[in-house]
């Protein structure tokens, strides 16, 4: 949202947010109104509601995104438009990795072998034959976000042990398969080879399938080095081909990791990344962008050039925030 204030010099629009408390990114918004803890369907009709209470030119979901992206036309009816990632098919598919990397069609850059599991024997069967491949292997909800439930397989040591280590996105081979089978039947989970190589983050802007600009973001190992503008052609390649695979739209996110020397896909992650902001840094404001070309079209807007090689990274500040709780 700051982004998208300091670009619209013509003071084109008013950003109004909303979400279930008030919070730090409340201050960078023109005006801010709680949403009430609704879910499903009745979250959809309050939005519904708002749009038309508020008059809302470009609603831009975040909270059940797939409903909204559905309801487009019902939007469209009281003069809102909605600026999604996808439409509802593709994004029930994104979040869902299983089913996803069954889709993928990458020879670039596939997705790792996976095998999922939803009980104790599953893993038992899937890890023998992962492991006879792959050195080291790990696991990861079907469905999360921000690599919640990410943990490496241990073999040598059990968690107790990690932990004292400091060791993070770690857990115990022996310690793990004891808790499945307490578990008995569970949410779907995927065992995976693990890729030790370096991630990359990408953020992109497209246009309904079609790639507008990408910047890719390369970690740095050390902590506290930052990431590096780093966009090698094969990455831009599989983000073309991924944006018209899905249809995507507007600010998406891309996630790669390197393995044996080649290029291997992760997700992609249909909404903003935490790390938009230093993509932003290497040139294309991504979110004034798409606001922009959403609303007046791509045609009319000036693309600047990604700049390659540019070191970027965060740092954080205290801030002041209205009202007591």
């Amino acid at each position: 949202m700051t982004l998208i204030r300091q670009h619209d010099r013509a003071g084109r629009y008013h950003l109004l947010y909303t979400a279930g408390s008030r919070t730090v990114a409340a201050g960078a918004a023109h005006a801010f109104e709680a949403e009430p803890p609704l879910k499903g369907g009745e979250y959809l009709e309050w939005c519904l509601d708002f749009c038309q209470r508020r008059d809302i030119g470009i609603f831009v979901p975040h909270r059940e995104a797939a409903l909204v992206s559905g309801a487009r036309e019902r939007f469209a009816a009281i003069g809102t438009r909605v600026m999604a990632v996808a439409g509802p098919e593709a994004l029930a598919l994104l979040h869902d990795k299983e089913r996803f990397y069954a889709t993928v069609d990458l020879p670039e850059a596939p997705p790792p072998d996976t095998v999922p599991f939803t009980n104790a024997a599953q893993f038992d069967a899937g890890y023998a034959a992962l492991r006879a491949k792959y050195p080291q292997l790990c696991v990861k909800p079907s469905q999360s976000v921000y690599g919640l439930g990410f943990a490496a397989l241990d073999e040598q040591r059990n968690s107790a042990q990690i932990l004292m280590a400091g060791d993070q996105y770690q857990i115990g081979l022996g310690d793990f398969r004891a808790g499945l089978r307490e578990l008995g039947e569970f949410r779907t989970m995927l065992l995976m080879e693990f890729l030790e190589g370096l991630e990359y983050s990408v953020d992109c802007l497209a246009d309904n399938g079609r790639l507008v600009c990408a910047v890719p973001r390369r970690k740095l190992l050390k902590p506290g080095a930052g990431q590096v503008i780093d966009p090698q052609p094969v990455i831009l390649e599989a983000v073309t081909r991924l944006a018209a695979a899905y249809g995507l739209n507007a600010v998406f996110n891309v996630q790669f990791r390197v393995s044996g020397g080649r290029m291997r896909l992760l997700e992609i992650n249909p909404r903003m990344s935490g790390g938009v902001g230093m993509a932003c840094m290497a040139g294309p404001a991504l979110p004034w962008l798409a606001l922009a070309g959403f609303d007046r079209g791509y045609e009319h807007l000036e693309i600047p050039e990604v700049r390659a090689g540019m070191r970027v990274g965060e740092w954080q500040h205290a801030v002041e925030l209205e009202g007591a709780q």
